[in-house]
């Protein structure tokens, strides 16, 4: 296969084309992938468009080696989990591309992280092995190359004055954090930021009840003093990121795209402001499976925004049992 350049699309008939390429490969050499598109009695030659392309449930991270290549695997992401669940693992063949992923897109929505000082506040990730968020941060503090960018597990008093004299200096700064962190933080110390981004990546990990995301957001929003908290959405099976810079709103990077399926039929695409399963094509998962059906559940805007709304009940059902939801 001709050597697929996902990072430099920049129009909608370069994204449908790179995807279809990238589809047909999959569909051959992905031996998971092209036993579904078998089951499915789909034929490969018939999808013309992306809105044919079947996607994967995302379950099948949890049981198979999803795979389309032989190379050797650089690096094994791991989902967190809970006690007692089944981990998802992402087998990366070339890590290099999750790098260029990150990397563009974070240049694509923020501009030049040597702008910024990060600040991660991500505990429950820094305590397991295998977290792709972890790598992914990791690197953007290095490629930051600031003295005060840095992991902060629980030393809060230290996270709350580097911040404060980082705003006294007027710097860039970039603080992203699990959601129940950055509450713990503003319940004990209280800011007033304007040059820091408060970038929360969701999930109570069991550690705090859950809250919907407007009592989230208003309560960081007070804590730090800022008007808007970002978000960003990213999963273990990707390689891709999208970020929102207030309201849930999420956009995504031009190599990355959301559709919604009917929660009846999941092989039926829905248009636009329609409520559905969340599906995603990431064209960086060449080497595994760009074609994935989420069990979140959301909503795309007619200006390309999306939104997530939630999860499918029956989060562990797995493999094609994802096609018979009821």
């Amino acid at each position: 296969m001709k050597r697929i350049k996902p990072f430099k699309i920049l129009t909608k008939q370069e994204f449908e084309k790179t995807a279809l390429e990238i589809f047909k490969f999959q569909a051959t050499n992905n031996l998971v992938y092209k036993k579904f598109i078998e089951l499915l009695n789909i034929s490969v030659c018939s999808v013309n468009s992306i809105k044919e392309i079947p996607f994967l449930p995302i379950q099948f991270f949890k049981s198979h080696k999803v795979v389309s290549t032989n190379n050797p695997i650089e690096q094994l992401f791991l989902s967190s989990g809970t006690t007692g669940t089944i981990q998802s693992k992402h087998y990366v063949t070339d890590v290099s591309i999750y790098e260029k992923s990150y990397r563009n897109a974070f240049e694509y929505f923020y501009g030049d992280i040597k702008d910024y000082t990060v600040l991660a506040l991500l505990p429950s990730y820094l305590e397991r092995d295998g977290s792709s968020l972890i790598y992914m941060v990791d690197d953007l503090i290095k490629k930051s190359n600031k003295p005060k960018s840095g992991f902060y597990l629980n030393n809060f008093d230290e996270l709350s004055k580097n911040l404060k004299e980082l705003e006294k200096k007027g710097e860039k700064t970039l603080l992203i954090g699990v959601s129940f962190a950055l509450l713990d933080l503003v319940e004990n110390h209280k800011f007033n930021l304007k040059n820091t981004i408060i970038m929360e990546t969701g999930g109570m990990k069991g550690r705090r009840k859950e809250l919907i995301r407007e009592e989230l957001h208003q309560i960081l929003c007070n804590g730090f003093g800022v008007k808007n908290i970002h978000s960003e959405f990213g999963m273990t099976e990707l390689l891709s990121q999208a970020y929102s810079n207030g309201n849930g709103l999420f956009k995504c990077p031009p190599w990355m795209k959301i559709i919604t399926r009917d929660t009846e039929d999941p092989l039926t695409i829905l248009p636009e402001e329609k409520s559905g399963g969340i599906n995603i094509i990431d064209l960086a998962n060449i080497n595994s499976c760009s074609f994935i059906a989420t069990q979140d559940l959301g909503k795309i805007h007619k200006n390309g925004t999306f939104e997530v709304l939630g999860r499918f009940d029956n989060s562990d059902i797995r493999g094609c049992n994802l096609l018979i939801l009821r």
